[in-house]
């Protein structure tokens, strides 16, 4: 589905990404993992054409990405939650929703209803801006914008951030739900290691903006956590 290729990034003169290599199977949910500043958005920037590169493949589905712009990789079938969610505040719901809809392949005019059946808040709030919604409805609404174009892929970063308890319970249903009962590959950075063991079916771990460990989820030991994720 995604394979990471030799990837080098550099911000100014500071090497942040090293020949990093790391496959995210189709249809799992990967979680990737690290201390703050290890690289994990850097990487998911580099993924979406947001950050240029000094080398390395970004292959989806075939396609090197690489060497399409930023604006060209959400057609591929990428959906993309950033950090902070970055969702427009003085439109509406349904306007921040509607957003995604040229970018459908079948060019659908409407909405699809199942993102109102995964998020029923969104539904009721439609005529409402997004920045008048609590932190946990806005992240709702950044996935639901997200899904609206059909995506083969779905990339979250940090989805949990500064969100309330019962809403983070109600994120993890959803991404189980997209990943499990409806096949949709999962990419997510996720601090909180509950989080990740409940959502997961692997794990890839950053350090110093290298890969050092990645496998299935139930191998993701005590002795990794210690050394690479604990603070």
């Amino acid at each position: 589905m995604l394979a990471v290729t030799g990837l080098n990034q550099y911000y100014g003169e500071s090497h942040t990404l090293w020949d990093l290599d790391v496959e995210f199977p189709e249809g799992k949910c990967s979680v990737i993992m690290g201390r703050n500043g290890v690289g994990k958005t850097t990487l998911l920037n580099c993924v979406m054409g947001l950050l240029p590169l000094k080398s390395g493949v970004i292959n989806f589905n075939g396609t090197d990405l690489v060497k399409l712009s930023a604006e060209q990789r959400a057609p591929q079938g990428i959906g993309y939650v950033p950090q902070g969610r970055q969702i427009f505040p003085m439109l509406t719901v349904e306007e921040n929703l509607r957003i995604g809809l040229p970018v459908r392949k079948d060019k659908a005019k409407q909405i699809p209803g199942f993102i109102y059946e995964l998020f029923p808040v969104l539904k009721e709030m439609l005529g409402r801006r997004g920045g008048d919604l609590s932190g946990g409805q806005q992240q709702q609404l950044a996935i639901g914008r997200a899904l609206v174009i059909d995506p083969k892929l779905l990339i979250l970063d940090e989805p949990t951030e500064g969100i309330q308890p019962n809403v983070v319970q109600e994120i993890g249903d959803v991404i189980r739900k997209l990943n499990q009962e409806m096949g949709l590959t999962v990419l997510l950075v996720e601090q909180k290691l509950p989080f990740a063991r409940r959502v997961g079916d692997r794990f890839c771990i950053m350090d110093r903006g290298r890969v050092v460990a990645q496998d299935e989820i139930e191998n993701l030991n005590e002795n990794l956590i210690k050394t690479y994720l604990t603070v």
